[in-house]
């Protein structure tokens, strides 16, 4: 073998190993049939070089990328890929003018394939909009993140979007044994002898990130001694070595989810809101204090006054954890949480707002009845501020008198429930419809 030709083939093993064993075909494709199986629109898109402005959502190592790389393999228009790390809106201004070459001149269509799009900020996204608009290029975008949070609301609408799902230990345990057979793109040209429980960790620890659990597949082949007879084994020790538990950190994205998820226990599951705050704190590295705002607004919005101590309980865990950090407020922070979740719900206070929102904007400027406005002053008699009854001088400290402006008057907005200590307010709300007041 001479010195050129040896390099013609060590050039592809220079790649890293993930990038060597991208797939070609979607018939190598691993994951995401509900998008690219058989029959499936984008998979008909793809075969017949038909693939309308499209965005890829999903989370690492789900095969956006790959999509992509496969559709510059099928199309026979101009492929071009930015990184909207580094894209300028020049960069873009230039694709465009070059497609609009391609079109005229050749009648060939092009592709822009832009990776990570989350990172293209507003005014990057609207130079691309006129010419996604008017066809001058087929838009393909990749994101991790939200695209209802992260891309213009026009591009998006312009698009169709595709939402590919976080992949299995197994498909990674799939796509290893792809890359230990083959011999041209993978690691089949070495005498190596892999074992299940090895590629089971390195799977389970690429939480099904294909590119990761490849990446330390090739670690632990390359770096591990090789036998008396030449062959490399990678036993779960050396698997072990070759990945370690991900650092993980919190996108966008994920904290509204996680949020949501956290509020939504509440109301429902104490197991279930404790996780999703611990998940989040010690998991993710979210602020604790994300959570008590949520809790505080949870202990109004959807208990209320069925347990009004469970505001107190939140107040005072987040004074806790104000004075004594963390990780010793988890205790009181969790407790508040427990508290909340096991109060009884009523979510009258919210259905009250809400009544008294929309009667503002259904109203004009509303005028304060005579009788409740100041009498403080020399002049407010001559003014007609009187006639207000005082609620103390009546029997049970209440008396039946208009509080309410002239045109709402008969309104209910607050309807207390027959959940915990509201059931006695909804006792005394019924009593007092009942009974109007005399002088006592």
């Amino acid at each position: 073998m001479d010195l050129f030709s040896y390099q013609e083939e060590a050039k592809p093993r220079a790649r890293l190993l993930a990038d060597r064993m991208r797939p070609e075909t979607l018939d190598d494709y691993i994951g995401q049939d509900h998008i690219v199986g058989p029959g499936k629109l984008l998979r008909r898109a793809i075969e017949g070089d038909q693939v309308s402005s499209i965005l890829l959502y999903g989370p690492p190592g789900c095969g956006k990328t790959t999509l992509a790389h496969i559709i510059s393999k099928k199309t026979e228009g101009d492929f071009i890929k930015l990184n909207a790390v580094d894209a300028s809106v020049k960069d873009v201004r230039e694709v465009i003018d070059r497609a609009k070459t391609t079109k005229s001149m050749y009648g060939r269509k092009t592709i822009l394939f832009l990776d990570e799009v989350h990172r293209f900020n507003t005014s990057r996204q609207d130079a691309l909009l006129p010419a996604v608009e008017q066809g001058i290029i087929i838009f393909i975008g990749a994101t991790t993140e939200n695209p209802f949070h992260h891309v213009n609301g026009a591009l998006l609408s312009r698009s169709t979007l595709f939402q590919l799902e976080p992949l299995t230990g197994e498909h990674a345990m799939e796509a290893m044994r792809r890359a230990l057979k083959d011999k041209d793109r993978g690691l089949g040209f070495m005498r190596l002898q892999a074992d299940e429980d090895a590629l089971a960790h390195i799977a389970s620890m690429a939480g099904g990130d294909i590119r990761r659990a490849l990446n330390a597949l090739e670690l632990a082949a390359v770096t591990t001694p090789s036998q008396p007879d030449g062959s490399v084994h990678i036993n779960l020790e050396v698997a072990e070595e070759s990945i370690r538990k991900p650092t993980m950190k919190a996108d966008e994205s994920t904290q509204y989810d996680v949020l949501s998820a956290f509020h939504k226990s509440v109301r429902g599951s104490s197991d279930a809101a404790l996780f999703w705050f611990l998940y989040a704190v010690e998991k993710l590295g979210m602020d604790p204090m994300t959570f008590l705002r949520r809790l505080i607004v949870a202990c109004s919005e959807d208990i209320g006054l069925a347990n009004p101590q469970a505001m107190v309980q939140a107040v005072t865990a987040m004074d806790a954890y104000h004075k004594i950090g963390w990780p010793e407020a988890k205790y009181n922070i969790s407790q508040a949480i427990l508290f909340a979740v096991e109060s009884p719900k009523s979510n009258a206070v919210t259905e009250a707002i809400g009544r008294i929102g929309a009667a503002i904007e259904r109203s004009g400027t509303m005028e304060v009845p005579l009788h409740l406005r100041d009498g403080h002053y020399k002049g407010s008699v001559q003014l007609g501020h009187t006639g207000y009854l005082y609620p103390h001088d009546y029997p049970g400290h209440y008396v039946e008198q208009q509080y309410l402006p002239d045109n709402l008057r008969g309104h209910d907005y607050y309807r207390a429930t027959a959940q915990g200590m509201e059931e006695k307010i909804q006792q005394n709300q019924a009593k007092r419809r009942r009974n109007r007041g005399t002088p006592r």
